[in-house]
C-alpha cells in the first residue's frame, strides 16, 4: 500500500480505515472534552474547585482499563461494527450527564461511566486488522491510531470556542460537552448503517470460548493470570491517589480495593474455566501461539503510550516553570508532543510493514525512547528553548512510532484473538501512565524522564528475548491454523441456516 491509497475514497476498503479512524477521532474528542473546559467550569460553579478537577481527572481513566479487556472480549464475539456503533451511542448517556450535572456526585459518576469510552481504540484495531493484509496492515494501523488519537488535541482547540464564542455565556461549557455526546450518537448509527466487520466473502472467525483469552500452554496459562493482576493494581492505586487527595473515606477505600479483588479472582476463574478443558483436550501444534509474545507488546505499549499520557500531562507547566514562559506559550509546545502523532504513528506502521523485520523496528523505537528521554532528563533552564524543544519532538516521534509499530505486530499475534490482545495492551498503556504520574508526584521532572527511559529500556530488554518475528508478518493473508479453518466453515454453516431460516 502507498501513501497515495489513502485518499482513494472510493475504494471499499479505505472507507472502512477512513470511517474507523473517524469514530476512534470522535471517542477522543469526547472522553477529553473536560480539560479545555476545566477553567471555564471553575469560574461558572462556586462549589467547583482545582482539587475536583484534578480528581475527575484521575477519575477520566479509572473504567478505561478493565473496559479495554471487556470491550477486547466483545470485539472478538461480536463484531467490531456493533461494538464500536453501540459504544458511541451508550457513552453519549455519561456525556449528557456530565454536561448538565449539578453536584459532585453527578459530575464524578458521570466521569467515571464516562472513562469507558477510552476502551474505544481497540475496536478499529481489530476492524483495520480484517479489512487489510499483513504487508499493509502496520501502515493502517497506525493511519486509524495517529489520526483518530488527534481527537484529544482537536477537542482542546475546539471545545473552548463552542464554549465561549458559539454557545456563549457562564453555562456555555455544558453545551460544548453536550454536543460532544450528539457527535457519538450520530456518528455510532452512521457507522452501524456504513460499515461491515469484514469484506465480501470473508468469514468473521471468533474464539468458540469466550469471557477469557486463549493460551495454548499451562506455563502460558500461568503467564496470562500473572500479566493480569497488575490491571486491577492499577485501579487499586487510582483509588488510592483519591482518597490521598480527600474525596473519598477510608471505607470507600477498602471496598473498593474489596471490589477489585473480587473482580480479579473471578478474571482468574474465567482465565481457568476457558483454558483448562483447551489445554487437556491438547491445542493442535499449528495452532498454538506463545504468549510472553503477547507480554512483550503489553511491556511496549506500558512504555510508549504511559509515557505519552503522562508527559502530555505535565510538560506544559514543565516548560513553563523552567524557561519562565507564559501557559499559552508552553501549552503550544507542548501541544506539539500530542501533534506528532498524525506522522509519527503511521510512520511506525510504514517502517513496520517495508523494514522486513518487525521486531527489529520494535527494537530499534525502544532505544529511540530510552535516549530520548534520558536527554529530556538533562533539559534545565541553561538550555537553548529550541534545542529543548527540539529534543522534545524527536522523543515524540520515538514515542509515537513505536505505538505503531505494536500495533503493526499485534493482528498477527493470533488472528482470532485479535480484540483481546489488543485490549490487553490497550490497558496496559493506562497501567503505564497511572504508575508513572503516581511516581511523578514523589521525584523532580528531570529525575521524572529518567524514569520513563529506565521503563523504555525494560520494555526493549523484554523485547529483546521475548518477542517473536510474527508467521506470514508481509504475506497477502494471515496465518490461518487448523482450528481457525474448521471455525470459519462452521460459522459459514451457521449463516447459511440463517438464511434459510429468514427465507422461510
Amino acid at each position: 500500500m502507498k501513501i497515495a491509497d489513502i485518499f482513494k475514497f472510493k475504494n471499499e476498503q479505505m472507507k472502512v480505515l477512513h470511517l474507523t479512524w473517524i469514530a476512534f477521532f470522535i471517542s477522543f474528542f469526547t472522553w477529553f472534552n473536560m480539560a479545555p473546559l476545566a477553567t471555564t467550569m471553575l469560574e461558572s460553579s462556586d462549589w467547583l474547585t482545582s482539587e475536583h478537577i484534578a480528581a475527575l481527572a484521575i477519575i477520566n481513566v479509572a473504567l478505561t482499563i478493565p473496559a479495554r479487556i471487556v470491550i477486547g472480549m466483545l470485539i472478538d464475539r461480536f463484531g467490531p461494527r456493533v461494538v464500536y456503533s453501540g459504544l458511541l451511542i451508550l457513552m453519549s448517556i455519561p456525556t449528557f450527564m456530565f454536561a448538565f450535572g449539578d453536584s459532585w456526585t453527578q459530575l464524578m459518576i458521570s466521569r467515571l461511566l464516562l472513562s469507558s469510552i477510552g476502551a474505544s481504540f481497540v475496536i478499529g484495531i481489530r476492524m483495520v486488522s480484517e479489512w487489510f493484509p499483513p504487508k499493509d496492515v502496520g501502515f493502517a494501523e497506525g493511519v486509524y491510531g495517529g489520526w483518530g488519537n488527534f481527537g484529544s488535541a482537536a477537542g482542546a482547540m475546539l471545545l473552548p470556542w463552542f464554549a465561549l464564542t458559539a454557545f456563549g455565556g457562564d453555562e456555555g461549557w455544558r453545551y460544548a460537552v453536550a454536543l460532544t455526546g450528539v457527535f457519538c450518537i450520530v456518528y455510532g448509527i452512521i457507522y452501524f448503517l456504513a460499515v461491515r466487520d469484514t469484506p465480501e466473502g470473508k468469514a468473521f472467525v471468533v474464539p468458540k470460548k469466550n469471557g477469557a483469552m486463549e493460551v495454548s500452554t499451562w506455563k502460558d496459562m500461568i503467564q496470562l493470570i500473572l500479566w493480569t493482576l497488575p490491571l486491577g493494581g492499577a485501579l487499586a492505586v487510582l483509588a488510592w491517589r483519591l482518597e490521598g487527595m480527600g474525596f473519598i473515606s477510608s471505607t470507600v477505600l477498602y471496598s473498593t480495593y474489596a471490589i477489585i479483588g473480587a473482580v480479579m479472582l473471578y478474571q482468574i476463574y474465567k482465565i481457568l474455566q476457558v483454558n483448562v478443558p483447551i489445554l487437556k483436550k491438547g491445542v493442535p501444534k499449528d495452532d498454538q501461539y506463545k504468549f510472553k509474545n503477547v507480554a512483550a507488546l503489553n511491556s511496549t505499549y506500558f512504555a510508549n503510550f504511559g509515557a505519552e499520557l503522562a508527559i502530555v500531562s505535565m510538560l506544559p507547566m514543565f516548560f513553563q516553570m523552567t524557561f519562565s514562559l507564559s501557559a499559552t506559550s508552553a501549552g503550544l509546545i507542548a501541544a506539539s508532543f500530542a501533534f506528532i502523532n498524525l506522522i509519527a504513528r503511521p510512520l511506525g506502521g510504514i517502517l513496520s510493514d517495508r523494514m522486513g523485520n518487525r521486531k527489529r523496528v520494535m527494537l530499534i523505537y525502544m532505544v529511540g525512547i530510552t535516549l530520548g528521554m534520558v536527554g529530556m532528563g538533562f533539559i534545565n533552564s541553561g538550555w537553548p528553548l529550541v534545542l529543548a524543544v527540539a529534543i522534545t519532538v524527536l522523543t515524540s516521534v520515538f514515542v509515537q512510532g513505536s505505538e505503531g509499530a505494536t500495533f503493526a505486530i499485534i493482528p498477527m499475534i493470533k488472528k482470532r484473538i485479535t480484540g483481546q490482545v489488543a485490549g490487553m495492551a490497550g490497558a496496559y498503556g493506562n497501567v503505564g501512565s497511572t504508575i508513572y504520574l503516581t511516581l511523578y508526584t514523589f521525584v523532580t521532572p528531570q529525575q521524572f524522564f529518567f524514569i520513563l527511559a529506565g521503563g523504555a529500556f525494560t520494555s526493549f530488554v523484554l523485547c529483546y528475548f521475548w518477542l517473536e518475528e510474527p508467521k506470514n508478518s508481509f504475506a497477502n493473508e494471515y496465518y490461518e491454523s487448523s482450528v481457525d479453518r474448521e471455525n470459519a466453515v462452521e460459522d459459514h454453516y451457521e449463516m447459511e441456516l440463517k438464511k434459510v431460516a429468514v427465507n422461510k
